[in-house]
């Protein structure tokens, strides 16, 4: 039987510390499901999401996370496409309208109506969450909830952007930022078959990038950094994958692209950033933003894993536990992913 009460962390006001906090169970209603938390991973959208570092801002007091996966434990009426005691992940895209040219086109993440998890609509950083069942991620049989909770933003994000920058099997891709994200990236354009380069300020992290078959790893606090590239790889990357959330990374990543390569972002960090319009030019280079992923690219990227291709480096954490990951997310002192743990030990 559902509870009446659950515990979840909230942001009450931009900047201050997550607040503890027991709220009413919410009712699914119409076209809804409802979903017990398992786990949710901890990404750096949520530090943004609770600083409201981004010009469009949600509206506290709200629940952040949205790498949630639990079990469908009731539904509103008219749900057809899963069912009590289905594990499913709520990830990023909570909803779209699913008619504008945007959602006919397979880009549902740009509808301007989506709506999105842990934003503007409460998340998973609490026992229970509601979610719209034609949006959620149906996660394979055999994955479990912890391992699989990364993989529904910062695996499909990072999945999108390989197959963004169009690079093919064989050719030089660069991730750049070899932690949550990139950590997965790696794996990705691995199991792609792409050549691949990690670039980081972390020894820690490049060190990682080799185990997971970096063929080619760049400390980018090197004077040398981009020489060192373009050197070893022949000319720069084809692709290159941005994830670090660091303005002087988004430059670098650039400069590393090759000619006629496509240098793709992914990370957000506040503000603005230059480029060279004559490099651009000259050296005909695409930049583009990608954002997230569509649920065609989450089931693909959820199939890798499935196949034991990609596997989340996680650390688990309790929800009590919210206010000194963020700490931690802040000084950039996370290896790769937490994940909040909602089973018994992580109560």
């Amino acid at each position: 039987m559902t509870p009446r009460k659950m515990h979840a962390a909230v942001v009450t006001a931009f900047g201050k510390p997550l607040e503890l906090q027991e709220w009413d169970v919410p009712t699914p209603g119409p076209g809804q499901i409802l979903v017990k938390t398992e786990a949710c991973g901890v990404c750096h959208t949520d530090l943004h999401a609770a600083n409201g570092d981004w010009p469009l801002k949600p509206t506290p007091p709200f629940i952040p996370g949205h790498e949630a996966i639990g079990i469908v434990v009731a539904m509103g009426s008219g749900v057809t496409v899963v069912k009590e005691g289905d594990r499913v992940g709520v990830p990023w895209l909570y909803s779209a309208c699913g008619h504008c040219e945007y959602c006919l086109s397979a880009w549902e993440t740009d509808c301007p109506t989506a709506e999105f998890g842990g934003y503007t609509k409460n998340g998973g950083f609490a026992e229970y969450v509601l979610a719209d069942p034609n949006y959620v991620a149906l996660i394979p049989k055999g994955l479990g909830a912890k391992e699989v909770a990364p993989l529904i933003c910062a695996g499909i994000t990072t999945y999108k952007g390989i197959k963004e920058t169009q690079a093919r099997p064989g050719e030089w891709i660069a991730i750049s930022g070899c932690g949550g994200l990139g950590h997965l990236a790696i794996q990705y354009a691995k199991a792609m078959g792409l050549l691949v380069v990690g670039v980081d300020i972390d020894q820690g992290k490049l060190d990682h990038a080799t185990r997971l078959g970096a063929d080619l790893v760049i400390d980018a606090r090197s004077p040398d950094a981009v020489e060192t590239l373009l050197k070893e790889t022949g000319g720069g990357c084809h692709g290159v994958l941005i994830t670090a959330p660091s303005l002087p990374a988004f430059q670098q990543g650039v400069a590393m692209t090759r000619r006629h390569g496509i240098a793709v972002l992914n990370g957000l960090p506040p503000g603005a950033f230059p480029l060279d319009i004559f490099d651009l030019v000259a050296k005909c280079v695409t930049v583009r933003g990608s954002f997230v992923g569509t649920r065609k690219d989450m089931a693909e990227c959820l199939d890798f894993a499935a196949r034991g291709k990609v596997h989340a480096d996680i650390e688990l954490q309790p929800l009590s536990a919210i206010n000194s990951v963020f700490e931690r997310l802040e000084r950039g002192d996370v290896p790769s992913r937490v994940v909040l743990d909602f089973g018994p030990a992580g109560q």
